[in-house]
């Protein structure tokens, strides 16, 4: 056995399998500008393994760009990427790595509390990277968690099915229109199922966390019937075939883009409080101390692929940091009614 030089990739999170030419993928990789000479052999040894896998549950059509662009940087890396819930993905990481089987390099999830979780549990490593002193220092914890996004949490509605003047702009207005269209929003709301979405938990518990008021919230959502879900694709299509009038807690870097090809949909952050979430990554402790497997990641490649990330939608409370590197925190805009949280925060 010998340990590896593991390096963290947000690219590489967010790829399907690489198909490079034969010709490209013997190119060698070149070292991002500002990084230290030994960083040659870490490109070297990654591009001899050849594959880098990534569990996370970040949508794969939403990445195409940012694979497209790991692909010219590094050439002849492969990335296996399964695309699981955030409870699946918790549940599988954990049992494979406890089986000692072969898992994860990266786990990458938009469910904080159970990526700080597997982090003081022992399944992550330290790694110093060279683009560190370029994030703010809540992007990074204890060297081992990376938050990669800001993303605003919102509400989700159909144009023709909630009119203009009846869109809640708080979260009181949508208790409010739900009780008094009762019958015409019956079967018609949808959130996360927090039973088997650890995403859908973590937004609730920090509703119920920044107001008490959440609870007369969920009675009047629970009188319409609403449809539990475990992904955010999940709503945003019934919203859009107008199965659904309005999907609450939803990803709002995924429903701003969605907006912008859709003019039936339409996205509000509510004023009174806006939470917004990081999606945490962290290389696997297993990493370090297993044979050769042909895993290998890629850390932080350069500006030209930042607009690809999640989260660096523009819009209410988002906004990113001018950074040389694909490894983008965002974090709200100035926005006096924004309550945000990070992983330092619920650390």
């Amino acid at each position: 056995m010998r340990s590896f030089i593991t390096v963290l990739a947000l690219a590489a999170m967010v790829a399907f399998p690489a198909m490079t030419a034969p010709a490209e993928a013997r190119r060698p990789a070149e070292r991002p500008a500002g990084y230290p000479r030994s960083y040659d052999s870490v490109i070297a040894d990654a591009q001899a393994e050849g594959t880098v896998r990534i569990y996370a549950n970040a949508d794969k059509a939403e990445m195409v760009p940012v694979v497209a662009a790991f692909r010219r940087l590094y050439p002849g890396i492969q990335v296996l990427y399964a695309d699981l819930g955030s409870a699946e993905l918790y549940r599988r990481y954990t049992a494979e790595t406890r089986a000692k089987q072969y898992s994860a390099d990266i786990v990458w999830s938009s469910a904080m509390d159970q990526q700080v979780k597997l982090i003081n549990d022992g399944y992550a490593q330290q790694y110093a990277s060279p683009e560190k002193p370029a994030l703010p220092a809540a992007a990074v914890w204890k060297n081992m968690g990376f938050g990669v996004t800001a993303e605003p949490i919102g509400v989700v509605y159909n144009k023709k099915l909630v009119p203009a003047a009846l869109v809640p702009q708080s979260h009181q207005q949508l208790e409010q229109l739900l009780r008094k269209r009762r019958t015409a929003f019956m079967g018609k709301i949808a959130t996360f199922d927090p039973a088997r979405s650890n995403v859908g938990y973590l937004y609730l518990s920090q509703d119920f966390q920044i107001t008490r008021d959440t609870r007369s919230l969920v009675e009047a959502m629970a009188a319409t019937r609403p449809v539990l879900m475990t992904h955010t694709e999940e709503m945003l299509q019934g919203v859009a075939s107008g199965k659904l009038a309005m999907a609450y807690n939803v990803i709002g870097s995924y429903a701003l883009e969605r907006a912008r090809r859709d003019p039936n949909i339409g996205v509000v952050f509510p004023r009174d409080y806006t939470i917004v979430t990081s999606r945490i990554a962290f290389i696997s402790r297993e990493r370090a101390i297993r044979p050769p497997r042909g895993c290998s990641s890629i850390s932080f490649f350069p500006a030209p692929v930042r607009p690809s990330l999640p989260g660096t939608a523009s819009g209410p409370c988002v906004r990113t940091f001018p950074l040389r590197t694909a490894f983008l925190p965002v974090r709200p805009a100035p926005c006096a009614s924004a309550r945000s949280f990070s992983s330092t925060s619920i650390a």
